[in-house]
């Protein structure tokens, strides 16, 4: 009985090990979300600096009572204008949105909110990356719904669309709200 070599096996090993990945990840509820491991737990900390004479806001702001969101953004970002007018309309809502601007120059992104108008209550500068990092911001935009107590209940990687507002954002907020 001849011997089949030891190095003549890795390849089908390899070929097997990849393909039951791929089959476990296409089992996934949506294969398109991008998890978060913050959902259910308290919102990662702040390190913010003031944006011009705009209002900043601390982690208190985020443990305060009521449910809100915190929308990452960029002037730079081009679906942040896409998704700006969806932002304003949560505002006129009375949906409190707490803004992070990364990575940008200040006095474009005070264009950007002079331009398209201030959906935020306040606005805080994450000038290295260093908060997007801690709450695992894979780009801009990206929006958190946060409960009263300062817990992430969704996050939504991308522009805020109106499906996107019907389908995730709008019932996080009403499960936060009780409705």
């Amino acid at each position: 009985m001849p011997r089949i070599p030891v190095l003549a096996l890795i390849p089908p090993a390899a070929f097997l090990g990849l393909a039951v990945l791929f089959f476990v990840g296409m089992q996934r509820e949506d294969p398109d979300a991008l998890p978060s491991t913050f959902i259910g737990k308290p919102a990662p900390a702040l390190a913010l600096v003031p944006l011009g004479d705009l209002p900043g806001f601390t982690n208190d702001a985020l443990q305060a009572e009521g449910v809100k969101l915190v929308n990452f953004w960029a002037s730079w970002c081009g679906p942040c204008r896409v998704e700006h007018p969806n932002l304003e309309a949560l505002a006129a809502e009375g949906i409190p949105i707490y803004g992070i601007n990364y990575k940008d120059r200040p006095e474009n992104a005070l264009s950007f909110l002079e331009e398209l108008g201030n959906p935020y209550i306040a606005v805080g500068a994450d000038d290295s990356g260093g908060t997007a990092r801690d709450w695992g911001v894979y780009g801009v935009p990206e929006t958190y719904v946060i409960d009263g107590q300062g817990r992430v209940l969704e996050r939504l990687a991308g522009p805020i669309t109106q499906r996107t507002l019907d389908g995730q954002i709008r019932p996080a907020i009403e499960a936060a709200r009780g409705e």
